[in-house]
């Protein structure tokens, strides 16, 4: 609570509170809109209600003296609020309890974009939220946002610049394989592991016409095993990337090339297929480990996952891009809380719960979330 505190006090107030007539601490405003989608509010009408129904709790707690803010307040705060400040004010709440939550340990980054799908701009697109996403703390780290999908070539450098990664390995889908990418992780200390398909045409055809010939470093087969109504089983081969990349000076140092094939048989009706991956890493470890790693960056695709399904956030209609990133750090930060709140717990049940699980357990109840805040 106190960290949440300093977060709601530290974002910048676009008033001028020196002067003027405001009826509502914007801190109170936010610390409205965090607890009531911690306990399960999905739109502003929800937040308010909440707020009315809880007024004499959040006084008690010096929070909202002046009563609860109207929708139009709501809408209007929002749409203000200097959203890449607000965001850089997100990554100190997580960077607080970052180094608590992984330890000494070097941690995985996952970086990726979200599409907003409840915001459509002026182009007909919708705004994209980049965000490195850690996974043993289970928190955002950062964001930055690109206004069309391909600009996520432009925004994954900024991204960087605003996360430490040195120690940690960098996982990426394959639009981040760029030169300037790779660069820009290892010029701050960090390993990186990204797909590599045919948006780098020389490398990706070169090392399957190669693959064939060269000799695995290492093997690591798994499977077969059942996973949602699919039976599937994995094989991961590394090779050096000097046996398989023609022009390693562009890509400037020794690489580890991993290829995962994965045979896939539905259950239902028995169909099957196949698959096969490259990935190019800096990182120099056995094939069950670069396999693991591959896989784990479908972490931050359940985190989106969350965000849709239990936050609703495609669900919520923003008319412009600043609301639409605002909802999206409240709604980050609504997540970080209850991870910090399972890397805390010490009991097993308590860190196996889902974010469906825990909202629910807060579902309107004021004193459960406070109770859940003030644990240390």
């Amino acid at each position: 609570m106190k960290h949440l505190k300093e977060f709601v006090k530290s974002v910048p107030d676009y008033r001028r509170t020196d002067k003027g007539n405001y009826k509502h601490k914007l801190e109170d405003i936010l610390l409205l809109v965090i607890l009531g989608r911690l306990g399960k509010c999905i739109t502003r009408p929800d937040i308010i209600r909440f707020g009315e129904r809880n007024l004499k709790r959040f006084r008690s707690l010096g929070i909202l003296l002046e009563g609860v803010p109207s929708e139009p307040t709501l809408c209007r705060v929002f749409k203000h609020i200097d959203d890449e400040a607000m965001s850089g004010r997100m990554s100190e709440f997580t960077a607080a309890f970052h180094a608590e939550l992984v330890g000494f340990a070097g941690d995985i980054l996952c970086i990726d974009g979200k599409a907003m799908r409840g915001t459509v701009l002026e182009n007909g697109r919708n705004p994209d939220i980049v965000s490195a996403y850690s996974l043993k703390g289970g928190v955002t780290l950062a964001t930055d946002m690109c206004e069309e999908k391909s600009n996520e070539i432009t925004s994954v450098p900024k991204l960087l610049d605003k996360v430490d990664v040195s120690g940690c390995i960098v996982t990426a889908d394959a639009m981040s394989f760029q030169k300037a990418i790779i660069d820009k992780i290892r010029e701050k200390g960090g390993d990186f592991l990204i797909e590599l398909k045919a948006n780098q045409r020389t490398l990706r055809y070169g090392i399957e016409d190669n693959v064939g010939l060269a000799e695995p470093v290492d093997v690591y087969s798994e499977g077969p095993f059942l996973e949602h109504g699919r039976i599937e089983t994995r094989v991961c081969r590394i090779f050096r990337g000097n046996d398989l990349i023609t022009d390693r000076e562009k890509w400037n140092g020794d690489l580890t090339v991993v290829e995962i094939r994965t045979a896939t048989e539905r259950k239902s009706d028995g169909q099957k297929s196949s698959e096969r991956r490259f990935y190019v890493s800096s990182f120099h470890g056995s094939a069950r480990r670069l396999g693991t790693i591959a896989r784990m960056h479908w972490a931050i695709e359940s985190m989106h996952w969350d965000l849709d399904r239990n936050l609703r956030q495609d669900f919520i209609r923003r008319k412009d891009a600043r609301s639409a990133r605002n909802l999206d750090t409240i709604q980050r930060m609504v997540l970080a809380i209850l991870s910090i709140w399972k890397g805390k717990r010490k009991k097993l049940s308590d860190k196996a719960k889902g974010t469906a699980e825990l909202i629910g357990e807060l579902s309107m109840n004021f004193t459960a979330i406070i109770h859940m805040l003030a644990q240390k």
